[in-house]
């Protein structure tokens, strides 16, 4: 099942456009905008050929326009759950039975149409419905999800080119078969890309999936299953459902053709599944296979011999860039005394010099959170941060939700290296800064690594000797590790992306280590002469 004479498009990651004032893009994704924006949605269920609309509904809203209404999505009850499941067993078997070019091309060509035809309306749904600015929208609803699209395609090719050696008389062949079931993809508001990919990297391989999309991302959501739909994903291969995120994970558990789960999420959610598995272990036709990326809390840790204008801005961009709502934000930082004043003040300008308010106007590097409870939830720890004698407000601490869920990027500075916003995801745009004497860096590196995350992180130093230490001395607190750069940005082919610890199973979204744990392999020797006499030569006189 190798690649044979079949040549695979070869991959390359989709360009990134500017968007500068007066480019035909930012116009085009400016009219799109506004027309989405003043027409109401009403996204339905996709379960196998049909789009259902079931009547119990809810609301969406743009986070930086709470009051102004997108429109409804239908909320699936557990007998469209249990459809689902019935409607991608249905489709299992034509699916996992194509030939693998022919699947290759129905995701190319998904690539193909959101780079070109799809990009502006993928962008604008996404700066609306997850209040990205242009830029964060364009890296994430246009490239990233065209680059895992097209990398998917040719580690496929790779995994199915890897076959085993033959001895004389035989052939020994792996045929890479799709997991027996479905497949459960659950994926996060923050990266449009990160949606589209969950679901479409297990069916690349031959499966059928359940997707439920986070319901604060419904609406580029909907946008992506166009684009699946107009590319030729048969009925059933991927069926989008949304609703009580509870009822449906226990139906899809429950289910004996649960084959295997792709999560991106909270770590207690996960967690929480990953034990509902194994309380049903008995039930399932197969182990599941349990792929997940979950929370962090990334740090940047800056040695005395760091250029300070690089600390602060791997500080400004890694830890405010999409209001810290990034996975591998940067969210606790470890100065040196000396460095520290010389860093405080290129953050605090670069701060002052951020506009904060809708997409829709470029110049705003800062938008909305993504929800009331997350408003709450960040405004609460920097209240504890005003109150507390450990802690001190250096820059921000201001929000306000009247209109949209702003909330001013924040920097606290603490005296105490375990103190909460050291420890605790906040998943929103604040940084906490410790800063440590010169001469305890190796003590530093040990605070760095007692954290129970391990995503991603970051370390400065102009010494090799002493970047490569502390390389050595963090290795299991990063699964994505930079040096001299923030801990934020990783690129589909470049960097593969996830972490350990409680941070995931460090499956590397981007890579064909992640899509080997959507097959399940089958060994095939043929021999071709077969023996007629059991005697071996050692039983001769």
């Amino acid at each position: 099942m190798g690649k044979g004479f079949f040549h695979v498009p070869v991959a390359s990651n989709e360009p990134v456009k500017s968007y500068a004032p007066g480019s035909p893009e930012r116009e085009e994704v400016l009219k799109t905008y506004k027309e989405l924006y003043n027409s109401k949605v009403e996204v339905p269920l996709y379960i196998g050929s049909e789009e259902i609309k079931t009547g119990d509904t809810a609301t969406m809203h743009p986070p930086h326009d709470h009051k102004h209404d997108l429109g409804v999505y239908h909320k699936a009850d557990k007998g469209n759950i249990e459809k689902a499941i019935e409607e991608s067993l249905k489709a299992r078997e034509k699916w996992a039975n194509l030939e693998w070019e022919q699947r290759a091309a129905v995701f190319l060509k998904a690539a193909d149409l959101i780079a070109g035809p799809y990009r502006a309306k993928m962008n604008a749904a996404t700066m609306i419905g997850q209040s990205k600015n242009i830029y964060q929208a364009e890296i994430d609803s246009a490239c990233e999800i065209c680059d895992f699209l097209r990398f998917n395609v040719e580690y496929m090719s790779q995994i199915y080119d890897d076959q085993p050696e033959s001895s004389e008389g035989n052939w020994n062949r792996i045929e890479y078969r799709p997991l027996e079931g479905f497949v459960y993809a659950v994926t996060p508001f923050n990266f449009t890309a990160i949606a589209g990919n969950l679901p479409s990297s297990a069916a690349l391989m031959g499966n059928v999936a359940i997707w439920k999309p986070s319901d604060s991302q419904v609406y580029s959501a909907q946008v992506i299953m166009e684009v699946f739909k107009e590319a030729g994903v048969p009925d059933g291969v991927i069926n989008m459902v949304m609703g009580d995120p509870k009822m449906i994970t226990d139906v899809v558990l429950d289910s004996p053709d649960f084959a295997g789960i792709h999560y991106t999420g909270s770590t207690t959610v996960f967690k929480n599944i990953w034990a509902q598995i194994g309380n049903n272990i008995n039930n399932y036709k197969s182990y599941p296979r349990i792929v997940g990326e979950t929370g962090g809390k990334d740090f940047i840790a800056v040695h005395p011999t760091s250029n300070a204008k690089q600390v602060a801005t791997s500080i400004s961009r890694g830890a405010f860039e999409y209001q810290g709502q990034k996975c591998s934000a940067a969210s606790r930082v470890y100065l040196p005394k000396s460095l520290w004043p010389e860093i405080k003040d290129f953050v605090i300008e670069d701060l002052k010099s951020f506009k904060m308010g809708s997409p829709e106007d470029m110049s705003n590097f800062i938008n909305a959170v993504i929800h009331e409870a997350s408003f709450d939830k960040i405004a609460k720890f920097i209240d504890q941060a005003k109150e507390d004698s450990d802690a001190e407000i250096i820059v921000g601490g201001g929000y306000d939700k009247s209109k949209g869920y702003f909330v001013e990027p924040t920097v606290i500075a603490t005296t105490n290296p375990t103190y909460e916003t050291m420890c605790t995801e906040i998943f929103g745009p604040v940084v906490t800064i410790y800063v440590y004497e010169d001469e305890k860096w190796e003590e530093t590196l040990d605070l760095v690594d007692q954290n129970m995350y391990g995503l991603t992180g970051a370390i400065f130093s102009g010494d090799r000797y002493e970047a490569a230490k502390a390389t050595k001395r963090l290795q299991n607190s990063a699964g994505n590790f930079y040096i001299n750069d923030k801990p934020t940005g990783a690129v589909v082919g470049q960097q593969p992306f996830g972490g350990a610890r409680a941070s995931g199973t460090n499956d590397k979204a981007g890579s064909k280590l992640n899509l080997m744990r959507w097959i399940s392999p089958r060994l095939i020797k043929e021999t071709f002469v077969p023996a007629t006499d059991y005697r071996y030569p050692f039983m001769g006189e």
